[in-house]
């Protein structure tokens, strides 16, 4: 953690809240059956799409041309490691246990839910992951991303 960061949490004794995403979708009632049936989320009237500690509001859009994952970004070389960033947009990044990934992405499979490109696994870092993208009815990535030490058997 930078100085910086240290510095003003110090100075500031303010908590704040959960951090909820909202999705701008094309069609509400079948963003809400998706985040439902195959991610497993519970759903109410509102729109708040909820499991375990993650929270979207889907709205519909006024028009299509409202509804906008993110697209890539730039690459760095300036990263503390070899990593220059992801190669394809992110619109949500959820950390999720090395042992728990598979076992997820098997379950909402399983339940129709759409993954994006190829699993993806590298290291960098001293670190070895994993990152799967999950894609939402309006091409929403939601990346799930495991990480754990690389165990040297030297």
């Amino acid at each position: 953690m930078s100085e910086q960061v240290i510095a003003q949490k110090e100075k500031s004794r303010i908590t704040l809240g959960k951090a909820i995403q909202v999705r701008l979708v094309s069609d509400l009632e079948r963003s809400q059956e998706y985040y439902r049936d195959c991610l497993g989320f519970s759903v109410d009237g509102w729109g708040h799409a909820e499991r375990d500690e993650v929270c979207f509001i889907l709205q519909q859009a006024v028009s299509l041309d409202d509804v906008r994952p993110n697209a890539n970004s730039a690459r760095r070389t300036n990263y503390p490691t070899e990593w220059e960033g992801p190669d394809r947009g992110w619109d949500t990044f959820l950390h999720i246990g090395w042992d728990e990934i598979d076992m997820l992405v098997d379950e909402i499979r399983a339940r129709g839910a759409v993954i994006g490109p190829e699993d993806f696994e590298g290291s960098h870092g001293g670190w070895e992951f994993k990152n799967v993208h999950i894609l939402d009815p309006d091409g929403y990535n939601i990346v799930l991303g495991a990480m754990r030490k690389v165990v040297n058997n030297d």
